[in-house]
Formats: C-alpha cells, structure tokens, sequence
C-alpha cells in the first residue's frame, strides 16, 4: 500500500508523530511518504498516487491546520481512504468524519495505523469497499515500539534550536519517552484520551533514536513528554545512559512543578547529565486558578521548585495560561508582578503574557459551574468553546496583549521592553498611572537558554501560524 502521513505543526520539532509510525508500515513491507507541511510543499503527484492519507493531529494548533488541507486532499485524490490520528483526532471525531475523514486513531496509534493498512490492502485485494472502521478510536494498548525512520523527514537545520546560556544556537533532535500522563489537570487536552494513564517508549528504543538524531546532527535532545517524571526510574536510567553515550549533548525536558518538587533529589543528576533547560506548565498564580485547573500545586510550591531548579543550575522555562475566566485583572497585575519579583522576566517566552485559555470538547473543566457560567456554544471550526470573561476589560486587554506580543515577538526589542508594554497595558486597563522606572527597572535581564520556537500550550494558533501552513502543489 501507499501511505502519506501529513504533519502540519508540531512547535518547530521534526516530527516523531511521522518519524514512529513510518518506522512501523515500512517494517510491515508498505510505502510511506512524509510530509511536515511546516517546512514543505504538499506535492500533487504524491497525494495522487496514496491509498491511505493519515493526518497526524497532536495539538489544537496542528489540527486546525490540518482541517485547511482536507479539501485540497479530497480534490487531488478522491480515492484515497482519509485517516486523522493522534490526541486531538478522537476529541474532534465528529467534525473531522463530516469533512471526509473515515478513520479516527488516538491515543497509541501506530498499531492501529498498521491494522488499517492491512484492512484497506484485504479490502483493495478483494475488490471491495473499505468496510467502516473496525479498529479502536483510542488504544491504550501497550505497545513494543520501534526505532523511529527520520530517513524522508526534512533536515534537523530546518527546524527549531536551541540557544543555551552563551547565546549559542545548537541543532535539536526531538524524541518521545513516554506518552499520556497520570495526573488529571482539568484543562489538559490529554486528560479526555488518556485519563490519567501514561505509556513507556522502551528505553532501548530512545536511545537508538538519539544515536541516530546525533549522527543527523542534533546537539540537543528535547523529549517531548507531557511530565518527564511521570516514571523517574525510566527516566534517571534514560539520561544517564544518554550521558554515557553522548557526554557532549545537552537535553531539555518538561516537568510538572508537583514532580518537580516531590523529585527534587533527582535535580543534582538531571544537572549531572546535561539537562540544560526544563519547561513547566506554571499555569498561574492566582490559588484559585490553580485549584480550577487542579495543577495539584501552589505558588508556594513554584516558588520551591524554581529555587531548586536554580541551586542545580538548570534553567527554567515556566509557561502560563494568563487569560482565564477565572483570573480577574488584579490576577493579572500579580502575574506580572511575580514575574519581575521572582526576576523572570528573561525566562518567559512573549507570547506567554498572552495565551488564552482553551477549552476543547471533552474538557474536565466543563465540570465546573466556573466555566459554564462563561462559555458559549461548541464552535466545530475553531474546535472549542468560546468564552467571555465576566469583566470586559479582560477581554479587550488579552486583544491588546495578543496584538502587541504577534508585532514584536520576532522583532529586535528585549524581552525586558516587551515586558514593560505589557505591564503598563495592564496598569491602563485597570486605569492605574503607568509603571515606574524605579519600581521596575529598565536593566535588560540576561537572557535564560530556551528553544527558539515558542511554546503554544492550551491555546489558539496566532494568525501567522494559520496563514504560514505550505500548502501549495
């Protein structure tokens, strides 16, 4: 069979979600065609010659994506079956189906992409029609997985870097050593596939795809992992080995501040093995946000962990959902004020002082009276519920922040100036005199190592991620 795996967006990572399951159809004898529409063009020949199409949909932001090439795949290539699968494919089973698409694969989906190749080859063989559906939406099957195949995907030089303490960009390899999650936040969109449930990727596994990103190039080594300590056995024998084999590799990984914390002892050998940078899902410090989303932690606890961070010498990466229905303006004012007080300012991506909170289908948070006081209609293109703040101001700032943060965030100006506009956009929505010089000083703060695509987490894609997607034939 032909297969085409299409990725439209995974935060300026080569794609594991294409690199796995190639590794898995070419070992079952079939022929698989990679396309990251992040870097390429889709190629018509290509699409005309499939038999299968399966769009790989990880995030919100890659969905939304993928659902603008739907009809340009149905037009070159009216034959071929249609699959969507990853996290966000089973969340948005109904509306994916009425564009066209025949299967839904979620959760550990590399088996079921196997078992529907072989369905549509005894389908193709016997001259009939693909029956409907038969294998599982979402599998949570443990799985024996194989050595991913980055042999079609675009160079690691296409892709995001990272730019450690000296200022120096290194080339990232992006691997997965664990899937899922056991914790149950209640505005994560793995809750509703996986349920608090994780998976291990074999370790032997990871390492072999390491070598194989070093030998391409890679100087670094982000895993991808939801919370890298959801296993910290698996994890601790995973970067020592890593260290072992490549003493000169630095890595980056993401842990919840709970792990953090409950973990710290582990900090010292995460130090000791070249761990460069860890990104945390903060979320907030408002306590009642936090208890809303049920992060399982307080800001007392943050603060903890970024001192632990510090005494190690790993650098923090922490990401915010600022723009919540359940943080009021001052809530907001404290958010900034916090940053600068715990002098992380040159820690924060831009575009964090603007993410606003996303609700998809399936959401744990359409639980609380909270949400469903604000939210509006299921919107089926945009894949979330609306909502409006119950204080306008909130809304109207959240489009100025968003405004001025998509202007600048690939400009010259200083993390340290952006911080300064947002600040006084907030002081002039809550009709306060603008920030002083001498109460938030104008010293640029030394710039913390960080991967130089930002992080979209809980959010909707800007208007240039929509508008950037090559789909030209």
């Amino acid at each position: 069979m032909q297969v085409v795996l299409l990725s439209t967006y995974e935060i300026g990572r080569q794609p594991f979600g294409l690199a796995s399951p190639a590794a898995w159809l070419r070992r079952a004898g079939h022929s698989v065609h990679c396309v990251d529409l992040s870097t390429q063009k889709l190629e018509g020949n290509t699409v005309r010659e499939a038999d299968l199409i399966a769009c790989y949909a990880p995030m919100h932001t890659a969905t939304r994506l993928a659902n603008t090439v739907i009809q340009k795949l149905v037009s070159l290539n009216p034959e071929a079956h249609l699959c969507f699968y990853g996290l966000y494919a089973p969340m948005n089973e109904d509306y994916l189906r009425s564009l066209g698409v025949q299967t839904i694969l979620g959760g550990e989906f590399e088996q079921g992409l196997c078992d529907l190749v072989e369905r549509l080859a005894r389908d193709d063989a016997a001259g009939r029609d693909p029956t409907s559906q038969i294998e599982p939406r979402v599998s949570l099957e443990r799985q024996e997985f194989v050595t991913p195949d980055r042999g079609v995907l675009p160079a690691l030089d296409h892709y995001a870097h990272f730019i450690d303490s000296a200022g120096q960009a290194r080339t990232v390899g992006y691997t997965e050593a664990t899937r899922g999650c056991k914790h149950t936040c209640r505005h994560c969109p793995i809750v509703p596939v996986y349920g608090g449930r994780f998976r291990v990727v074999q370790q032997q596994v990871v390492l072999d795809d390491i070598d194989n990103l070093v030998r391409t190039g890679a100087e670094h080594i982000t895993f991808g992992d939801p919370d890298f300590l959801n296993a910290p056995g698996h994890a601790r024998k995973l970067v020592e080995a890593l260290h072992s084999r490549h003493p000169d590799i630095t890595y980056d990984v993401t842990i919840k501040v709970e792990h953090l914390v409950k973990h710290a002892q582990l900090l010292p050998t995460l130090a000791e093995t070249n761990c460069a940078l860890v990104t945390c899902a903060v979320e907030s410090f408002d306590e009642h946000a936090l208890e809303v989303l049920d992060k399982q932690h307080s800001p007392q606890d943050f603060e903890y962990a970024l001192e632990q961070l510090r005494a190690a010498g790993i650098a923090l990466n922490p990401t915010f959902v600022a723009f919540m229905p359940y943080v009021s303006l001052e809530g907001y004012l404290d958010f900034l004020r916090t940053l600068h007080r715990l002098d992380l300012v040159g820690n924060v991506a831009p575009v964090q002082y603007a993410i606003r909170l996303l609700i998809p289908r399936g959401s744990l948070l359409l639980d609380r009276p909270e949400t469903q006081a604000v939210i509006g209609e299921f919107d089926e293109e945009a894949l979330c519920y609306p909502w409006t703040h119950p204080d306008p101001r909130m809304d109207q700032l959240h489009t100025d922040v968003s405004d001025y943060v998509e202007r600048v965030q690939n400009s010259e100006v200083s993390r340290a100036e952006i911080f300064r506009n947002v600040l006084t956009l907030a002081h002039r929505a809550a009709g306060l005199p603008a920030p002083s010089a001498a109460e938030f000083p104008t010293d640029e703060p030394d710039l913390a190592p960080h991967v130089d695509e930002p992080w979209y987490c809980c959010a909707e894609p800007t208007t240039n991620q929509l508008l950037q997607l090559e789909v030209g034939v």
